[in-house]
């Protein structure tokens, strides 16, 4: 199934208000849903990436340059950014990944500038990449989540001044 049909799938799910879709055609199936079963965990991820560090594991402080290949410690609280700007939240349930893969540039950096419906990172969700897109154009001053790490509906990603 072409990629632009799916993000179109995605988009009349989202605009609908409906809680799920699925289509067959011919020996290909998609199921896009807006929210995850109550039982659900998040799926793991591909076997080509890392998984997410350990609870334990040292973040930068906030405030820091995040080290290359890593993300900012994600905000506590609310789930809402510290600083302000625009903030690009999750779509869907499933995993942040910031390049399209392990051995991969990320997509963006903080400091980078950005456009509408240019790729900021992919969801994993349900065996499927989805990429996320900024909706503002701006240069990206926080990454609020590690990579490999699984993300919520309307969990806070990125933030663009």
């Amino acid at each position: 199934m072409d990629i632009r049909k799916l993000k179109k799938l995605i988009e009349l799910v989202e605009d609908s208000g409906i809680a799920e879709l699925e289509i067959t055609e011919g020996e290909e199936s998609v199921r896009i849903g807006r929210y995850p079963p109550a039982s659900s965990q998040p799926s793991a991820p591909p076997a080509a990436y890392m998984p997410a560090p350990p609870a334990g594991a040292p973040t930068p402080a906030a405030g820091t340059a995040p080290a290359e290949g890593s993300a900012a410690a994600p905000s506590s609280g609310s789930g809402e950014a510290a600083t302000e700007g625009h903030t690009i939240r999750s779509p869907m349930v499933g995993t942040f990944y910031r390049a399209p893969a392990p051995d991969a540039k990320s997509f963006v950096e903080v400091g980078d500038s950005v456009g509408p419906n240019d790729t900021v990172c992919i969801i994993e969700a349900m065996k499927m990449l989805n990429q996320i897109e900024a909706e503002t154009s701006g240069t990206v001053s926080e990454i609020l989540v590690e990579n490999g790490q699984p993300v919520e509906y309307d969990q806070p990603l990125f933030v663009i001044k």
